[in-house]
């Protein structure tokens, strides 16, 4: 179990907030492209790591992100008129660019120095894969964007799609990866005997973060592993076929931002492969049209059906792998007490990572390197493979997940 001080460290995403300040290092989703398609057309309301944005696109194409508070009378952004390169509050017309800085200031009177001296917070964006990215961090330390492979490659070789998590981010990233619960919450009722569940936990740092192995024993003294890869601060690369990835951002405390992507690296899609997507057979969640929402939530009970899971065809009787995750995730409460757990030989797993993570936090505070800075570091896939008893996982790994060169640009 946490101390509640170590459960605080790794669950505080707010501004000051150690965790916080370490997401704000890296490139973090803050939206899809095509909610903010048109130029000049309407903003959204974005919320990251405890802070209310607004995106807009401005005349130009380029994609700004600032602080939904107009630093006037804070007056909502979302508000606002989108034209002319700016956003202009329609309390007082006060406009900024995609800058932060103040383009027009109509309610002073001639000669006012006021124009120059006011900002607004604004986040530099890019956008990779149909989404739009941002950096919070510090300018003078800000990064390179990674080679993550799916953003990079044809939008016919990727499926993504996202919904709110009414939980804190780690309960949604310690799920993604504690394997012993897929032979029970995501299957039927059939044998959960201990030869089911893995018999061997590897948590390995790296240069990007760490892999997180998961070992079978077979006949004939090999080893089945299953690598698992984890990108700083929140993404998972699932070892799946076709591929798939995770990224859980926490908007505040109590509520995440999950992205989930199925993709291909050398191919499109296949139409089987996007059925079972868009029928919400796997990792997605199908939303309550117009909204981040999903239909099956915790006021409905997550849509729980007691005569499937009696029937053995479904172990919870919920429909689809992201909604069995969501539901019992976010049934451990808005933030959970790590402190009353009791961990048994199959959390492993996950005890090392949070060791991993609390480490790379006093890292941070000490000023020493941080994993997956480096762009060409993130060049890599999860994996399954075969090893011979006795040779460590660690020493096979690499082999297996790291790419040479990333996949070629959309």
């Amino acid at each position: 179990m946490l101390s509640r001080k170590e459960n605080e460290l790794l669950t505080r995403v707010g501004p000051g907030a150690p965790m916080g300040e370490l997401m704000r290092r890296y490139w973090i989703p803050a939206a899809f492209s095509h909610q903010i398609e048109k130029p000049d057309g309407p903003p959204v309301r974005v919320k990251l790591l405890g802070e209310k944005l607004v995106v807009f696109r401005d005349t130009q194409g380029r994609v700004g992100l600032i602080d939904e508070r107009c630093p006037h009378r804070t007056a909502s952004m979302y508000f606002g008129r989108n034209e002319d390169c700016g956003l202009r509050c329609v309390y007082h017309g006060w406009k900024f660019d995609i800058h932060g800085d103040c383009t027009d200031l109509p309610s002073e009177p001639p000669g006012s120095t006021l124009q120059r001296k006011v900002k607004i917070t604004a986040y530099p964006c890019l956008e990779r894969g149909g989404v739009v990215w941002t950096y919070m961090g510090p300018k003078e330390l800000q990064p390179e964007f990674p080679d993550l492979e799916w953003t990079r490659l044809p939008a016919s070789h990727r499926h993504v799609t996202r919904h709110i998590q009414e939980c804190n981010w780690l309960q949604g990233f310690e799920g993604g990866f504690d394997t012993s619960h897929l032979s029970f919450l995501h299957g039927g009722t059939a044998d959960h005997s201990v030869s089911t569940v893995p018999s061997r936990y590897e948590v390995v740092g790296t240069d990007f973060g760490f892999i997180a192995g998961t070992g079978r024993d077979l006949p004939g003294g090999e080893i089945n592993w299953t690598a698992n890869v984890m990108l700083m601060p929140f993404h998972k690369i699932i070892a799946s076929q076709p591929a798939g990835a995770h990224v859980w951002v926490p908007m505040d405390d109590e509520n995440t931002m999950l992205y989930s992507v199925d993709f291909h690296p050398t191919r499109p899609l296949s139409e089987e492969e996007l059925r079972r997507s868009k029928d919400f057979r796997g990792i997605h969640t199908q939303n309550i049209p117009g909204t981040d929402h999903a239909i099956a939530n915790k006021n409905n009970d997550y849509l729980i059906d007691r005569d499937l899971q009696a029937s053995g065809d479904s172990y919870t009787g919920m429909k689809g792998l992201g909604v069995q995750d969501c539901g019992i995730q976010e049934s451990m409460g808005p933030i959970a007490d790590r402190t009353i757990e009791h961990l048994g030989v199959s959390d492993t797993a996950i005890i090392k990572i949070r060791r991993l993570l609390l480490q790379t936090l006093k890292d941070h505070a000490e000023g020493k390197p941080l994993p997956g800075l480096d762009p060409a570091s993130w060049r890599v896939r999860s994996a399954r493979f075969k090893t011979p008893e006795g040779t460590p996982f660690a020493d096979s790994m690499d082999a297996h997940v790291r790419v040479d060169r990333p996949a070629a640009a959309e």
